[in-house]
């Protein structure tokens, strides 16, 4: 095709394109000044059902000016919006009106109908502009018409000139208005990391502080008692060999005593169960001395230690908390993995009511955040309550 005609087509296109872009005013001023409303009455009541029918739409008007726009620039345009997953009818709208990428939709529909319908709405108007004056001379054919037509003359011209730089000026713009999606994702996901290797930091301070304590406290003092009772041994062993042995039993009393209290240090920083047995075994380790009927199902492969220890603890803290606090009469274990992510599930049938924010449960989010996890609790009142956290982690890492 020779270079010309592909310009006019290429043109037609830009107008049809525009002209689309133009008709799309009416509904983006609708919405802004239904979003508007739905802000303002938002304390009334009125704007959360408000909300539930104006978000959806807007979303779906800028995801088609998204997909139109980005095909002009050759670039995707994501929408990046906040997650509102679980947040329910009142919880929506407030995650919405936190989300920096939603105001950027309200900014969007304001721009569409004012400046981007004139950008739009030129290249059409100025290429009917001479089409509509020959008709009006057909069917008139006075001085009026003729005059028209005779100024209309440079409109193809002025069409050809204009309307590439306003159809990508407005693409552009909206581009602008979106965002650049992937570098707020990118700066969340920093704030996230930041936040959760901070909790980790000191997670792990108070962990070493536990440790040293149930140390100092426990084999500590009983290895100090045994060398004690071995000193004074020493001493007794030539003049009264009776308080002698004595002192050697209460010493080999007090040595084992202390291998307890290491195993049991030990126990809490990596359990042996999960070492010698893996996650399977370790998970079915914690649900035998349960005082309530546990069903486990285990199938993943083995998973890196790191892994593996956070999703032990996590369970071993989701059913210590059934056992405290649900007062279930079973309860359930699932582990799965898909390939990409380790899948684990608790649950029982106890009363229900769990606290997403409670202290239990945001350690167990903290302790999978380090690993990108996510937690999600569904625990109605009078129950059930099942846990559901999700690590990611490929099999073979």
């Amino acid at each position: 095709m020779p270079v010309d005609e592909r310009g006019l087509v290429d043109r037609f296109r830009l107008t049809v394109v525009a002209a689309a872009s133009f008709l799309l005013f009416v509904p983006a001023l609708v919405l802004a000044i239904l979003s508007a409303l739905a802000v303002v009455l938002g304390p009334l009541g009125i704007g959360f059902p408000l909300a539930q029918v104006v978000v959806p739409a807007t979303e779906r008007l800028t995801a088609l000016h998204r997909r139109v726009s980005g095909a002009l620039l050759g670039r995707r345009l994501p929408p990046g919006y906040a997650a509102t997953t679980g947040r329910g009818f009142v919880g929506e709208p407030v995650v919405w009106l936190r989300d920096p990428r939603r105001w950027r939709d309200f900014a969007f529909l304001a721009f569409s109908a004012t400046g981007g319908a004139v950008l739009s709405g030129l290249p059409p108007l100025v290429l009917a502009t001479p089409v509509t004056h020959l008709v009006g001379l057909a069917i008139d054919p006075s001085g009026v018409w003729l005059l028209l037509v005779a100024l209309s003359l440079p409109c193809p011209l002025i069409w050809w000139l204009i309307t590439p730089p306003l159809v990508y000026a407005r693409a552009r713009a909206e581009a602008g208005i979106f965002g650049d999606a992937q570098v707020e994702s990118l700066t969340r996901r920093v704030d996230e990391v930041t936040s959760s290797r901070a909790e980790m930091l000191d997670h792990s301070a108070a962990e070493v502080r536990r440790i040293e304590r149930d140390l100092h406290d426990g084999a500590q003092a009983r290895i100090a008692s045994v060398g004690m009772s071995v000193g004074l041994a020493e001493k007794l062993i030539a003049t009264d060999p009776e308080s002698a042995a004595a002192l050697l039993r209460e010493a080999r009393n007090g040595a084992v005593s202390a291998l307890e209290d290491l195993r049991s240090v030990v126990r809490g920083i990596h359990p042996p169960a999960l070492a010698d047995r893996g996650l399977a075994g370790g998970i079915e380790a914690l649900a035998l001395p349960t005082p309530l009927p546990v069903a486990v199902r285990v199938s993943a492969p083995p998973l890196p230690p790191p892994v593996e220890s956070a999703a032990y603890f996590a369970v071993a803290e989701c059913l210590a908390n059934t056992v405290k606090h649900a007062q279930a009469a079973r309860a359930w274990i699932r582990v799965d993995h898909d390939g990409q992510a380790l899948r684990l599930v608790v649950g029982d049938d106890g009363r229900g009511g769990a606290d997403p924010d409670g202290s239990g449960l945001t350690g167990v989010a903290r302790r999978l955040a380090a690993f990108d996890g996510a937690l999600d609790v569904d625990s109605p009142a009078g129950g059930p309550t099942v846990v559901t956290m999700t690590l990611p982690c490929r099999s073979g890492q």
